[in-house]
């Protein structure tokens, strides 16, 4: 959820849902999801145009683009005065996840000048790097997803 003068950011207006890369270019989500202590993860762009991206990593910045009718996240957008909310649907199952999960949730905001700001439940040390583990804030058990 964004709140404040939206007028300020750079939001993709509405498309049909569909891949599309370079999202973390501009406003959009970002979800990465590993299971805990393992390299491997995932990570999910959500734009609020519907347009979304999904990658493989077999360790740290190591992936691949991912594609396919399964992977199509259900990503819904709000808009109100001052105030831009997104859910998404994600299935994870025929990723083979299992037992606990650690989940990094954070967003890149794309100002009227261009300019980026990353944002995120955690951010390591140093610069933003939504990748490290560190980002991986969240931890969920298995009967919770």
């Amino acid at each position: 959820m964004l709140e404040g003068d939206l007028g300020r950011l750079r939001i993709t207006p509405p498309r049909a849902p569909r891949p599309a890369d370079g999202l973390w270019q501009h406003t959009c989500c970002e979800i990465f999801i590993a299971r805990k202590h393992l390299p491997a993860y995932h990570e999910f762009n959500l734009a609020p145009s519907g347009e979304w991206a999904a990658y493989a990593f077999a360790g740290y910045r190591n992936g691949v683009p991912l594609a396919g009718e399964e992977l199509d996240p259900r990503i819904a957008v709000r808009r109100a005065a001052g105030r831009l909310e997104m859910e998404a649907r994600i299935r994870l199952d025929f990723l083979g996840y299992g037992g606990r999960l650690a989940i990094g949730l954070s967003a890149v905001v794309e100002d009227e000048n261009g300019a980026l700001s990353y944002w995120a439940l955690r951010h390591p040390p140093g610069k933003p790097d939504f990748h490290h583990r560190e980002a991986f804030a969240l931890e969920l058990d298995e009967a919770r997803h």
